[in-house]
This record gives structure tokens, C-alpha cells and sequence, in this order.
């Protein structure tokens, strides 16, 4: 079997790619979280990587849970220790390992986005829509709910009161809806979905890393953090940064009006 999650590097951005479309990249039924996992590891163990975009091949973005697996989940033939264990050790490890990735992730939405693929896309911290994106936060029409985090992702997304519509209704939203719910920041033809993702990836990584790492950090812990929890937080990042060569970097090219050369 080909790999699901195509790992491609060039410069300091990496690009992974969902690639089963002939199933429109679904996220169980097949090694989609331990490559995901994988993928994540290598990533935070690279200091090169300092971007990274993620898409589907095809037509859909990724169309979630694998109907094959609910099947057999609502036939009685699993019990519900084992299928809790499945969520556990499967689907759920997803939105952990992305949410503690410290290089900055952008969804690069190229079609539907549906279920855990739309919650997929919430674990993302920048989100970019093609023209052809849906989204739907689809469990309800399935007599199922979020299983993968995504009552926690969506609110902190979009809102609470959009992401229950979302979620009680199952509707389908397109990319303009999409765009002024802010699920998303941008949405382009599809022919430049993946030149934006790469322009703003390159934008990232054209700053010091440790400092777009750490930032993201700070954003993370502040979802759920008090205020005067993170400006300790904050302060103790301050110290570390200010001591690196490249803060000396950039102050220096700053003062002689020259571009900086940061070096990670």
C-alpha cells in the first residue's frame, strides 16, 4: 500500500499531502495517524523545518471518519471498551500531537473538508481555502458526536454560537461562508491555492525560528491559560530569546539598515 501522508521538503517548508483520493483522504480505516504521528516527530526533531503545509490530493481535502469503520463500530461486533480504546490510540492522538507542534502548520483547504476533516483543519493554525472548499462539522448527521476534539477546536475557531450551529445542524458551508465566519483567512482560485500557502509559508520562515516557535507557544497556552499565568510564561521566553544570536542578528541589521541573515 502507498503511503497515506506524503512527506516533501524544500528549503525550510515542508508539505504534506493526504493521498488516498480515490477515498477522498479519509482519516481512520488506514495508517493515516501513525503516519501523521511519524510526520509530526520528524518535524519537531528537524531545526530546518520552520513551516509546514498541509493538503489533500484530489478533490477532497480529507472526508473524516471511514463509514466502513462506523459499520462495524454500530454492528455489535466490537465493544464499547474497544471501540473507546480505538478513539484513544487512534483518531485521538491527532489533535494532541498537532496542537504541541511548534512550527507553524496552514491547512491548505483544496475541497471538502468534512467531519474530522473539518476538525482537522482547526488543529491547523493557519487556514487557507480554495474556491471549491466545503466544510461541515458532519457528526450529527451521522447519529455520532466529535470524537476528535473537535467540541474544543471549533468554539475556539469560530465561536461558540457558529460552531454549535455547525455542529447541531451538519450543515455544509462553503468557502465565502467559510471566509466571513473567519474558519478561514483567505480563499483563491484553485489553480493558487498552493503558491499563497507557500508565499505565506516563506513569509514565516523568513524569521528567526526559535522566536515563530515560541510565539506559537505563547498562542497556544493562551487558549487556555490566565493572563497572568502566560505573561510569566511570556517573560520567561522574553530571556531566552533576547540571548540568542539571532535577536543579536536582527538588532544589528536593524541599526545598520541592512536585511538580516537568521541562521536558526
Amino acid at each position: 500500500m502507498a503511503d497515506f501522508l506524503l512527506y516533501e521538503q524544500e528549503g525550510h517548508i515542508v508539505t504534506l499531502t493526504m493521498n488516498e483520493p480515490e477515498r477522498r483522504n479519509p482519516l481512520t480505516g488506514n495508517s493515516a495517524v501513525p503516519e501523521f504521528i511519524a510526520a509530526i516527530q520528524r518535524i519537531e526533531n528537524d531545526r530546518s523545518v520552520r513551516a509546514v503545509i498541509l493538503t489533500g490530493a484530489g478533490n477532497a481535502f480529507s472526508s473524516g471518519g471511514n463509514i466502513k469503520d462506523m459499520e462495524r463500530q454500530a454492528s455489535g461486533e466490537v465493544t464499547g471498551m474497544q471501540i473507546r480504546q480505538d478513539y484513544r490510540q487512534g483518531i485521538q492522538k491527532l489533535p494532541l500531537a498537532l496542537f504541541n507542534l511548534e512550527v507553524p502548520i496552514i491547512a491548505a483547504v483544496n475541497g471538502a473538508a468534512i467531519g474530522a476533516g473539518l476538525d482537522l483543519t482547526c488543529m491547523c493554525d493557519i487556514r487557507i481555502a480554495s474556491r471549491h472548499a466545503k466544510f461541515a462539522e458532519s457528526f450529527v448527521k451521522l447519529g455520532i458526536v466529535p470524537g476528535d476534539g473537535g467540541a474544543w477546536l471549533l468554539p475556539r475557531v469560530i465561536g461558540l454560537s457558529r460552531a454549535a450551529e455547525m455542529s447541531f445542524t451538519g450543515q455544509i458551508i462553503d468557502a465565502e461562508q467559510a471566509l466571513a465566519w473567519n474558519l478561514v483567512s483567505r480563499v483563491v482560485a484553485p489553480e493558487d491555492l498552493l503558491p499563497t500557502a507557500r508565499a505565506l509559508a516563506e513569509q514565516i520562515a523568513a524569521n528567526p525560528p526559535h522566536a515563530v516557535r515560541m510565539t506559537k507557544r505563547l498562542l497556544r497556552e493562551g487558549m487556555h491559560t490566565r493572563l497572568d499565568t502566560l505573561l510569566e510564561i511570556s517573560a520567561a521566553y522574553q530571556v531566552l530569546s533576547h540571548q540568542t544570536p539571532d535577536h543579536s542578528e536582527a538588532v544589528a541589521a536593524f541599526l545598520e539598515k541592512r536585511d538580516p541573515v537568521f541562521k536558526g
